[in-house]
């Protein structure tokens, strides 16, 4: 006899499904989506990478060992048309080209379910990813939904046990949008701490710059271990600044996504941390890595939005001063170690 969760997945309907992106996380959320759905709709901006996924059923630029029957998949370059076509849009492209993507848009968002995957800040406006859409798409608070960790890309092409966690406003719409992602190697959690999940997922990867550049310059697993227990504090005390609300900061989406974020080999941000630490130059290493830190765009955002806050918040500032202001990571860190304990 169906349980009824079970009853309640089988009977929801998201409508068609759109994922928006052609990077890693894209491409994992859309091979989570065929596990649970006939087909899905997906638009990346470039033809040419439409033209050689269907031609090697496989994304040419990312987890490329990672097959997909695309007679599964409606792709397109048009973003007009893949909102026309669909009811809910997951969102997964780097934050600093968001803008890019719906700068055609013509098509309303209005009545859409809207997915934001994105874990980072919109710059210029310094929005987390729903305040835009809110703000300027007009999407209404409860049609707005954050997919977040601890969840790597890579390791979900590998179908390892990971775990996401859906926030929404309206809890009956992210327990029912949980059914959608959950199969025998994901498990989601859900939660309506939107903006706390939202700036925690930007802080996460600001976090694990500094893991990185403290492991470039050697500092050992005991200053880690340090440096990040510290890090979820300060994540703690800006989360409740800027959106007062009871949360358990030691939960998956807060701490966990944080700790995979910070010690991970898959992780982006720790890596380009980790180059900064030992000399790289900022453009240096963003050229050689081909991929986007998120964190790095993040701790400018952040720096400014903490202005209006005066948040204590000295990883941050030391990830600023190093990435911003060209300061010596070695002095940096050693400041570092006189502020935290």
């Amino acid at each position: 006899m169906a349980t009824d969760s079970e009853k309640q997945c089988s009977e929801f309907s998201p409508g068609r499904i759109a994922v928006c992106g052609g990077g890693s996380w894209a491409t994992a959320i859309a091979k989570i989506l065929l596990s649970s759905q006939d087909s899905i709709n997906w638009y990346m901006r470039r033809q040419d990478q439409i033209d050689d996924f269907l031609k090697l059923s496989k994304n040419p630029s990312y987890l490329t060992g990672l097959k997909f029957d695309t007679e599964r998949i409606n792709f397109t370059s048009k973003i007009n048309e893949v909102v026309k076509n669909s009811d809910t849009l997951i969102f997964a492209t780097p934050s600093p080209f968001l803008k890019m993507h719906l700068k055609k848009l013509r098509q309303s968002l209005k009545t859409k379910t809207v997915v934001t995957a994105i874990k980072g800040i919109v710059p210029d406006e310094n929005l987390i990813v729903t305040d835009y859409f809110q703000q300027f798409l007009s999407v209404p608070k409860d049609n707005l939904v954050v997919l977040a960790g601890p969840c790597h890309a890579e390791e979900v092409a590998l179908e390892r046990l990971s775990y996401l966690t859906i926030a929404c406003s309206n809890r009956e719409k992210a327990r029912k949008l949980a059914c959608v992602f959950t199969n025998n190697y994901i498990k989601t959690s859900t939660t309506d701490d939107v903006t706390g999940i939202e700036y925690a997922s930007v802080l996460k990867n600001v976090y694990s710059i500094a893991a990185g550049i403290c492991h470039g310059l050697k500092y050992g697993d005991n200053f880690q271990a340090v440096l990040i227990s510290n890090a979820i504090q300060e994540m703690q005390r800006f989360c409740n600044a800027v959106h007062p609300l009871h949360r358990s900061i030691d939960e998956s989406a807060y701490l966990g996504d944080l700790l995979v974020t910070a010690y991970s080999k898959f992780s982006r941000n720790r890596t380009f941390g980790t180059m900064i630490g030992k000399g790289y130059s900022v453009k240096t290493a963003q050229l050689e890595m081909e991929m986007i830190a998120e964190g790095y765009y993040g701790t400018k955002c952040i720096k400014e939005i903490n202005e209006c806050y005066h948040v204590k918040m000295p990883i941050m500032d030391f990830v600023y001063n190093v990435l911003y202001n060209r300061a010596s990571p070695i002095l940096q860190v050693r400041a570092l170690t006189e502020l935290i304990r």
